[in-house]
């Protein structure tokens, strides 16, 4: 029987391994989804993301360079952003862009009284990328300039032309206002690496699998050898 037992210690040691080596290849992919981006150097947010371009993934937090112009009537204020324990509002200006607009925002108060009035002109700032919030928070009154969350869906009946599916966060408040603070840490995709995550618990299986194989095989060649 030595021989059955190293047959079966050997194919539930390699499932096991390889179910491991896949497993550490899932945790592996999901952190590096989750780099923190936000102390890197700036870089061209044409580099990042195009006007038609769906927001890549990878690069939240990524600090991006910003030049065009302000649209100042299409300013608008975001609720619900807690800074210092206290609820405040975003303060959000779009900046136009070639043909598009990029909604920045330029930072935070505490009270809709506390808004200083839209810069005009032209821009050049360095700012953190994020993604276009989808919280599903219903805005109780559409007509306002007060949104419940950041959407480029929200902000495109206030512009003439594209929205980028992005926005970025001012590293320094603009026009006086205290810098938006923002998570530094993307989160990692529900299905971020699900493949290595379902071959590790494939080769469990097969470990598994192996190991009532040998426990039958042992059991079996006993029941035959009592009966002689």
């Amino acid at each position: 029987m030595l021989g059955a037992h190293l047959l079966g210690l050997v194919a539930v040691a390699v499932a096991v391994a390889l179910g491991l080596w896949q497993y550490d290849a899932w945790q592996e992919r999901r952190a590096a989804e989750a780099v923190d981006l936000t102390q890197r150097a700036p870089v061209p947010l044409a580099d990042v993301i195009g006007p038609d371009d769906s927001f890549p993934g990878t690069r939240v937090g990524q600090p991006v360079e910003v030049a065009g112009t302000w649209q100042p009537s299409a300013t608008v204020l975001v609720s619900g952003r807690v800074q210092g324990g206290v609820d405040g509002y975003w303060v959000v200006t779009p900046v136009a862009v070639a043909d598009s607009s990029l909604p920045v925002v330029r930072g935070w108060v505490a009270s809709p009284d506390d808004v200083p009035a839209a810069p005009e002109g032209s821009v050049d700032l360095v700012g953190w990328l994020q993604p276009p919030e989808g919280t599903g928070a219903v805005d109780d009154d559409p007509t306002d300039d007060v949104f419940p969350q950041l959407r480029a869906a929200d902000l495109v009946q206030r512009l003439d032309g594209d929205v980028y599916s992005a926005y970025a966060v001012a590293q320094d408040g603009v026009g006086g206002l205290s810098p938006a603070a923002l998570e530094e840490l993307p989160d990692a995709g529900r299905f971020t690496a699900l493949k290595n995550l379902l071959y590790a618990l494939e080769w469990w299986v097969f470990g598994a699998f192996a190991g009532f194989i040998w426990w039958r095989f042992v059991r079996d060649a006993q029941a035959e050898q009592a009966t002689r």
